[in-house]
């Protein structure tokens, strides 16, 4: 492949470029060899020759040459293998030598026989036209039946044939297993099967080789049974309907047609399914004569294809498009055909390009064709589209397909500009269909719609057979046969011209000579460059049948001219008078702009757009139109196919826009520039003349005259009415006279009286609707009136009466005054209702008290149910005759209802705003006050742009108090009101003020704080602040700018303005101020800093300030501060920050300091110092110091006077909050009542209360404090201490109270309690004890004298006993023991002896109680005693 660049169009589209195909036809062409060699050795050895169709003018030549040119190579490569084997069977043995001699004797058979056979070769012609030896036959057969239709075919080389039915050759794969075609051994056949009446036809069969082409005509008619005729004939969508003429008896029947349910213009995307479709309904309904349905596109037929189904069920008739394309875009016309005329209905329908694969890129092409065929290439041509996706489009690329084939190839390598492109390389016979892309800077469009197939054929065999008519099923098939025969020279060929001229190709045309004989004549085509007189054959090979030739590989830019020679056996005839000297260029024109576009209205969806045509245009395809609404500048395109003409109605338009259109030509050389923008149109609908008037009622009548009262045409025609004209006729004997007219020139209003009528004569009206239009159809006639004086007292009816506003549970009914009002003015009015289906007696009245005003809002309607309403004047006479009845009213509020609302916009300028989605082409906003007309229109102005309206108050005041109502014509009765009364005026009033004279709403105002470094903030915060609100900060008349010492912010997005002041001096003591504008609203904010307030703030700055410097370094986050824990103790805490390993701590009182043994632990940052046991020594003044090398901070705490008086509070008032509840606990002496506190310290004042008395301290009933217990003892307790005892715990401010109740079970259990105790501590007091005095181990030497004494208690007096070892002591001379004066005991032993060793006791006993007294004896020897001292010295050492 070329090391070319590729195109960018090409890097991403499959496509075959000239080197690829060149490879492929060089694989083809040595395959063709190949087998040509093959075919030759077949000849040799006696087959027939068979050849395929050659392709150049190479390979024929080579083809009609190759046998003659190889012979003696032939012969002399066979004579050398004969040498050759020669020498091998010398050297062999006898019986191989005689088998190698007899394949030597074949061997040389076969050379002569092929020798002879190439000299029969030369003498009777290498090359011979095709022959049909045996021509296919005709056959008339029935249908379901099978037909074959065969022929045998000579010529050399062996001829291709191809089956052809109705000129268009036969694809098997198209119906598979329909055809069978075969081809053996010379004879060629074509089997159909299952025949059917669309297999009626003419066939032919092609047989084509170099030499040229024949054919050979059959036709197959295929007939029906006589029963199946009925169904047949009327079988739509085939053939034309038989003459109703066919049935005489029913000749005399006219049918009447009616579409209604018409399909109406659409709007699709291509690639969807689009169906159309109506309601025919033919009346009478005759089986046998059942309509014709057609569709046209355009005003071209269509028939059923893959494009488009047709269907009719006999009532309803559709059309499906089931793909959709741009080539489907037109005007679509069902025509209803039956035997008394036809019906018809015409819509358009609009295919808008589908997206592009890539963004940006062109869509797609339409409406390829073929322009001209011919075997061997085919004239592509399309249109382009309207839209090029943004850049213009490059060029466009051509691709084909074989019919039968999924295949895709790309004919032209670089795009081209002219819409119509020469494809070659086509093979003779086949058929093929082609599609166009379209390419810009973007990339490459959506392939076009796929063409129709076209066979690769000679014209003049298309032309010859178009000759031939097709046959029908009742007439006879024309069989033509070519039956050639010897003739003359044919002579020139006449009236040759260029037919067209591109840089691609030249189209030339002539006519046949008119001296041919009887044989058929070709063509050899010769050309010439200008300035020269050589002439050249354009194709000396092969002649062409057709008198139509087109001309490739031109040099671009030179001129030629051209001649044709005619041919035929008998020889070459004289050339054609030559051409004119024919340029190769594109001598087609871009089409310049067309011009003046004018567009008109039409519908409220739709535009008429006229234009001038372009001049001088040649081969004019059509014309694009585009659209854009004013104001946007995107044009959008209103057709995709092109169309011709100069007018053109573009739809789907939304209304009330304004547009402006363009247009620009198109032929196959390209798009023209636009036209210029027309002007800018509103779109609505263009005026008609109104609907009839209904409602006519007699308001008042006398002895000649009568006076007409009517209701106004639902529809004003998109103008308003101008006036309305009366006529009136005669009711003689029930029989109606000649309409005559009322008067001449129109009437305005809605009620006329007309003269000159005959008394006591019957009259009819009717009434016919002016406007710009014209004048409108009439009425349906009125009732029939009589014309007599009317002499009652009370009113005539109400007219006009109207509803608007119809809601789900309300309606609005407006009515004028009756024109005959009775013997006096009428003073007011009753509307009455009732349900439509209610009989008469049901009707009620729905205001109690007559209105003056002419209408009234209906409420409390149940939504669904259907009303009528009327109206009835009053004077005092009384109640007159009732209106005319309002039409039926449902009470529902229809879909998309929109209501009335007021608005104040910036300006603050007031106006009711109503809107309508459902508007009608010519429908307008109808607004009134209090529902009548508005009279004074300077008070009010009333804007209305597309669906929307606008009333405009422009000087709000009382005057314009009232109920605003709009109503829209031309709509099912769209309409709304908005009521102003004094309240609301003054509500919109205040708000318009807001509006007018707009501030900007603040959330605070101006307002300063000290930050950290003692910095001063000033900031204020808006509710909103748009990008561009702008904002100014003044001091003292001076505007503050950003610098060193300010620094301003506006954070637009909150609302936030601030200023940071770096420091505060004094210098800045002032006012300062903050003004804001935002747009047109605009506040401003002041702070006056001055005075005290300056200082404080100057002077709580400089704290700020210096407590940031002090934070630099370790300092207190939280000073020092007492607290009392729950155990009542003193908890003096601080908290530090900023506190590093070298940071100190020192706690000081009174200036002296506090040791501790552990370093401090600054664990969460919290220094702490516990006092317990909190008292009045306690009091002084704390210090704590934080210091390092950064700097030194402290904390002092002064516990003095009032704040070591809080502190003692408190510890009070803990220790109260520690007390337990109050307990009982019986003594001997009485009762006590105690509770025990944490801690207990003097400043807690304790009080006693009994049954809330305070207690006061005596000898029986006591009050004290021992360690934690706080008791009250109550002594000797009596019934009359029973009761409620409180303990009263006062810490200095409050006191704390704890209860007990003493009585009943609590008071006799402590009593009985107290009697035992006491009983016992008298058993305790009174009771024999030892008092003291006797030791508890006594040492006696041996021969001493032992004397004890003890005291002795007891009352009575104890008696007295001795024991030792348990055993009691008889007194003795030895032992003597004494008891003197009831207290003394003695014990006295005279010679003591060891014997007397042992445990003494000394017993005492009373009626209370025993008591023993213990002692040891122990006697020892001098010796022993001794021993014992100098053991004792011993041990001392």
């Amino acid at each position: 492949m070329s090391s070319v660049s590729v195109p960018f169009y090409q890097k991403h589209h499959k496509h075959y470029d000239r080197d690829y195909r060149s490879s492929q036809l060089h694989s083809t062409m040595q395959d063709y060899r190949l087998q040509e060699k093959r075919n030759i050795t077949t000849h040799s050895h006696g087959s027939e020759h068979v050849s395929g169709f050659t392709h150049t003018k190479d390979e024929k030549r080579k083809h009609s040459e190759g046998y003659i040119g190889g012979e003696s190579h032939f012969v002399q490569k066979n004579t050398t293998e004969e040498h050759n084997v020669e020498r091998i069977a010398s050297h062999s043995s006898r019986k191989v030598a005689i088998r190698e001699s007899a394949e030597r004797i074949s061997l040389n058979k076969k050379i002569h026989e092929t020798h002879e056979f190439h000299k029969r070769l030369k003498e009777d012609s290498l090359l011979r036209l095709p022959e049909f030896i045996i021509k296919p036959r005709s056959h008339t057969v029935w249908e379901k039946q099978n037909v074959k239709l065969h022929c045998t075919v000579s010529g050399w080389p062996e001829p291709r044939v191809t089956w052809y039915k109705n000129n268009v050759p036969i694809n098997i794969y198209t119906d598979p297993g329909k055809y069978v075609i075969d081809s053996k051994y010379g004879l060629h056949s074509l089997e159909i099967n299952n025949c059917n009446f669309d297999d009626t036809a003419q066939y032919h069969a092609s047989a084509m080789n170099v030499k040229g082409e024949l054919s050979a005509f059959a036709s197959i008619v295929v007939k029906r049974f006589k029963a199946e005729l009925d169904d047949f004939s009327f079988h739509l969508g085939r053939f034309a309907l038989p003459s109703y003429d066919f049935f005489p008896g029913d000749s005399h029947v006219k049918f009447d047609v009616h579409i209604v349910e018409k399909f109406s213009v659409s709007f699709g995307k291509e690639g969807d399914t689009m169906s159309l479709g109506c309601t025919v309904i033919v009346h009478p309904n005759l089986k046998r004569f059942q309509p014709e349905i057609q569709w046209w596109r355009d005003g071209v037929q269509l028939h059923p294809s893959k494009w488009a189904q047709m269907h009719f069920s006999g009532e309803c008739a559709t059309l499906t498009l089931t793909h959709l394309n741009k080539e489907d875009e037109g005007l679509y016309t069902m025509r209803v055909l039956t035997k008394s005329g036809y019906e018809l209905h015409s819509a358009y329908v609009f295919v808008r390009d589908s997206e592009a694969e890539v963004a940006g890129a062109p869509t797609a092409p339409l409406d390829v064709f073929c322009l001209d065929a011919n075997k061997d290439y085919v004239i592509v041509s399309w249109k382009q589209p309207a839209v090029d996706g943004g850049s213009p489009i490059l060029g466009y690329f051509v691709d084909r397909c074989e019919v039968g084939t999924s295949h895709w190839v790309q004919c032209n390598d670089t795009p081209v500009k002219f819409a119509r492109l020469p494809v070659t390389g086509l093979v003779e016979g086949r058929s093929y269909i082609f599609r166009v892309r379209a390419v810009n800077n973007v990339g490459i469009s959506r392939p076009s719609r796929v063409s129709d197939p076209v066979a690769a054929l000679d014209p003049s065999d298309r032309d010859r057979l178009k000759g031939v008519p097709l046959a029908p099923w009742t007439g006879q098939i024309v069989v033509t046969e070519e039956e050639p025969a010897e003739g003359i020279v044919p002579g020139q060929p006449t009236e040759l011209t260029v037919t067209e001229a591109t840089k691609n190709y030249v189209v030339l045309s002539w006519k046949p000579p008119g001296q041919r004989g009887h044989e058929g004549i070709m063509y050899y085509v010769e050309k010439c460059v200008a300035g020269t007189e050589d002439w050249q054959r354009v194709n000396p090979e092969i002649p062409v049948k057709s008198p139509r030739f087109a001309l490739f590989d031109l040099a671009e830019g030179k001129s030629y001219r051209f001649r044709v020679r005619s041919t035929n056996s008998a020889g070459i005839g004289e050339p054609s008078e030559a051409t004119e000297f024919t340029e190769v260029t594109d001598k087609l024109d871009v089409p310049k702009a067309p011009g003046h576009v004018v567009p008109s209205r039409n519908t409220d969806t739709s535009m008429v757009v006229s234009w001038e045509e372009t001049k001088d245009t040649k081969e004019l395809v059509g014309y694009y139109i585009e659209g854009s609404i004013s104001g946007t500048g995107k044009w959008d395109p209103c057709n995709n196919k092109p169309v011709k003409g100069k007018r053109f109605i573009c739809q789907g338009l939304p209304t009330g826009e304004s547009y402006k259109f363009r247009v620009r030509a198109v032929n196959a050389a390209g798009l023209s520039a636009f036209s210029q923008e027309s002007e800018a149109l509103e779109v609505m609908a263009a005026l008609a003349a109104p609907t009839p008037p209904c409602g006519i009622t007699v308001l008042e009548s006398v002895h000649d005259s009568m006076v007409l009262g009517w209701k106004q045409p639902r529809s004003h025609g998109g103008s308003d009415i101008t006036g309305y004209f009366v006529d009136y006729r005669e009711i003689i004997n029930n029989k109606p006279g000649k309409w005559n007219e009322a008067h001449i020139k129109a009437i305005s209003e809605r009620a006329y009286r007309i003269n000159d009528l005959k008394e006591n004569m019957i009259y009819q009206f009717q009434v016919r609707a002016a406007n710009m239009a014209g004048v409108g159809l009439p009425s349906s006639p009125s009732d029939k009136f009589k014309c007599e004086e009317w002499t009652i007292a009370v009113p005539g009816p109400p007219h006009d009466l109207m509803h608007t506003e119809v809601r789900k549970n309300s309606v609005v009914l407006t009515w004028k005054a009756p024109v005959y009002t009775g013997r006096n003015e009428v003073t007011g009015y009753y509307a009455d209702i009732r349900e439509t289906d209610a009989n008469e007696e049901q009707w009620s009245s729905i205001n109690e008290k007559a209105t003056s005003k002419r209408f009234i809002k209906v409420q409390g309607l149940k939504e669904g149910v259907s009303y009528v309403f009327r109206v009835r004047a009053v004077n005092m006479a009384g109640v007159g005759k009732p209106s005319d009845l309002t039409e039926p009213i449902t009470a529902e509020t229809s879909p998309g209802t929109k209501e009335m609302v007021i608005d104040v916009d910036d300006d603050g300028v007031i106006s009711l705003i109503f809107e309508c989605t459902d508007m009608a082409g010519g429908s307008k906003f109808i607004w009134s006050k209090n529902y009548e007309e508005l009279i004074d229109s300077s008070r009010v102005t009333v804007e209305t742009k597309g669906g929307k309206t606008r009333l405009i108050f422009n000087d709000p005041g009382k005057d314009d108090l009232g109920v605003y109502s709009s109503v829209v014509t031309d709509t099912d009765g769209v309409s709304s009101s908005y009521a102003i009364d004094e309240a609301e005026l003054l509500r919109l009033l205040e708000l318009s003020h807001e509006h007018k004279f707009p501030v900007v709403p603040l959330k605070s105002e101006l307002a300063v704080e000290l930050l950290d470094k003692g910095q001063v903030r000033f900031w204020l915060e808006a509710e909103h602040l748009s990008p561009n609100a702008q904002c100014k900060f003044v001091f003292n008349d001076k505007e503050i700018k950003n610098d060193e010492k300010y620094k301003i912010k506006v954070d637009h997005k909150t609302g936030l303005v601030e200023m940071i002041m770096e420091k505060l001096e004094d210098i800045d003591e002032g006012t300062f101020t903050v003004q804001l504008q935002d747009g047109k609203a605009c506040n401003q904010s002041t702070l006056v800093l001055i005075g005290d307030v300056f200082k404080n703030l100057l002077k709580e700055a400089e704290f700020q300030r210096g407590e940031w410097l002090r934070k630099q370094g370790p300092h207190f986050v939280e000073y020092l501060e007492w607290e009392v824990t729950s155990e009542c103790n003193v908890l003096l805490k601080c908290k530090v920050a900023n506190i590093k390993k070298e940071t100190s701590i020192i706690w000081y009182k009174d200036d002296r300091e506090i040791m501790f043994d552990e370093k401090h632990d600054f664990k969460d940052g919290v220094c702490t110092l516990l006092v317990q046991q909190f008292s009045k020594k306690d009091a002084g003044v704390y210090e704590i110091v934080l210091k390092d090398d950064r700097g030194r901070d402290s904390s002092v705490l002064r516990l003095l006077e009032k704040a070591f008086s809080d502190l003692i509070t408190e510890v009070c008032r803990m220790a109260a909050l520690t007390a337990t509840e109050v307990k009982v606990q019986s003594t001997e002496h009485g009762i006590r009542l105690y509770s025990f506190v944490s801690y207990y310290l003097e400043d807690l004042k304790i009080i006693w209360h009994h049954n809330d008395t305070k207690l006061a301290s005596t000898d029986r009933v006591k009050s004290g404090v021992t360690g934690e217990q706080i008791w009250l003892q109550i002594n000797e307790p009596t019934q009359k201490d029973q009761g409620k005892y409180t303990l009263e715990l006062f810490d200095g401010k409050e006191g704390h109270k704890k209860s007990v109740e003493l009585s009943g079970t609590v008071f006799d259990e402590a009593f009985a309690e107290f009697q035992r105790l006491k009983q016992a501590a008298i058993a305790e007091k009174n009771r024999a004890r030892v008092t003291g005095g006797l030791p508890d181990v006594v040492t006696i030497q041996e021969r001493k004298s032992l004397n004890l004494t003890c005291n002795v208690w007891g009352d009575p007096v104890p008696a007295v006993s001795w024991l030792k070892n348990e055993k009691e002591l008889i007194e003795d001379d030895h032992l003597i023991l004494k008891f003197e004066s009831g207290k003394f005991a003695s014990f006295t032993i005279t010679d003591v002896r060891t014997t007397d060793s042992g445990k003494y006791s000394i017993l005492v006993k009373n009626k209370y109680g025993t008591e023993t007294g213990d002692f040891t004896v122990s006697v020892f020897l001098p010796e022993e005693q001794e021993q014992v001292e100098k053991e004792k010295a011993t041990k001392k050492k």
